[in-house]
């Protein structure tokens, strides 16, 4: 996080001006703009600022190569060879790289998020979030999203195939662009691969944040609910949500997880031993493997039972009662099978 404040922060009104590189383009500087673009003028237009066509906010974005007009700018970012955040120059292309505290190189990408980024959430977030949650956000992104960047852009690691990198690159124009529609219209067809990838960047970025936010959220939910759990093998949630990665992440000795499927049907739903594994730390009965309906509510004795997989890694019943008097009883005869 910064110790000074990031240049267009510090007066939420006043005008800023951007500039990074123009020519070919990359995942690296496209991120950029877009974090600049929530973190300072979020209700300008993305892709019109680009194109020169919508309402910019305060935010004056240019891409060029000019020496003057990169001098002349509140924010340089990927060029201009010089790393002074003070100044608002986010280069990282020099002998010295700026570095991570573990050593990895930064992008530019990098170095905006960490100036700029909690400012980008914070304007994409719907409901104002409690700076805890707003620097868990920030740190999950850095980790899951920027960091991989930092290390593609700085020739470390490949983002391969079908990765936001590669989407990036397949908005830039061909190489044969000038040959074909001359340098004026292939000019055209660089600012609108930009601004076509930077909309594609955005909307990542939007979702990603989303999904943390509702990963935090769950999180929160799944301790409380374990926290009230008579029996910490099984999980009672009284709402439907990702619950295998908390488990997982703070070693939860739970078995079973019931929650509602559909406003008729609860499930319970059996951990893996390893997360991500098909395997089930304890299997429902084999006696219910495949059954449905009437069999199965005989054969279980649970009356609203209504199927249990055949994989025996998934049940469940019309009630919330049934489903957790379902996990109870797998558990009872695991225990039986264990005595012999």
């Amino acid at each position: 996080m910064p110790e000074h404040t990031p240049i267009g922060l510090e007066n939420p009104a006043a005008p800023v001006s951007a500039v990074t590189h123009s020519g070919n383009f990359h995942l690296d500087e496209t991120l950029g703009y877009v974090i600049l673009h929530y973190a300072l003028a979020p209700d300008g237009d993305l892709r019109g600022r680009v194109m020169g066509t919508g309402p910019d906010g305060r935010l004056t974005f240019t891409r060029t190569r000019s020496p003057e007009r990169i001098a002349a700018a509140d924010i340089v970012f990927d060029v201009g060879g010089r790393y002074d955040p003070v100044t608002g120059r986010y280069d990282h292309h020099m002998k010295e790289k700026p570095l991570r505290e573990d050593g990895t190189p930064y992008s530019a990408a990098g170095l905006l998020w960490k100036d700029y980024g909690m400012a980008a959430i914070r304007s994409i977030l719907k409901n104002p979030a409690p700076e805890p949650e707003v620097a868990a956000i920030w740190q999950s992104l850095d980790r899951s999203l920027v960091l991989p960047i930092d290390l593609d852009d700085n020739g470390m690691t490949k983002m391969g195939k079908l990765s936001l990198a590669d989407i990036v690159s397949a908005c830039r124009p061909t190489w044969d662009t000038v040959e074909l529609y001359g340098p004026d219209a292939a000019k055209t067809r660089e600012t609108e691969g930009f601004a076509n990838a930077a909309v594609a960047v955005a909307g990542h970025l939007v979702n990603m944040i989303d999904r943390v936010r509702a990963s935090l959220k769950a999180e929160s939910r799944v301790l409380a609910a374990y926290a009230q759990a008579e029996d910490k093998r099984i999980l009672l949630m009284e709402t439907g949500m990702p619950t295998e990665k908390v488990i997982f992440d703070h070693d939860l000795p739970v078995v079973y997880v019931v929650s509602p499927a559909a406003p008729d049907r609860w499930n319970v739903k059996a951990i893996p031993p390893v997360r991500g594994d098909f395997g089930q730390r304890v299997s429902l009965p084999e006696a219910w493997r495949g059954l449905d309906g009437a069999t199965l509510a005989s054969v279980s004795g649970v009356a609203d039972a209504v199927f249990a997989h055949p994989a025996r890694f998934i049940c469940g019943a019309a009630s919330r009662a049934g489903a957790l008097k379902m996990a109870q009883l797998a558990l009872e005869i695991d225990a039986a099978q264990a005595k012999g």
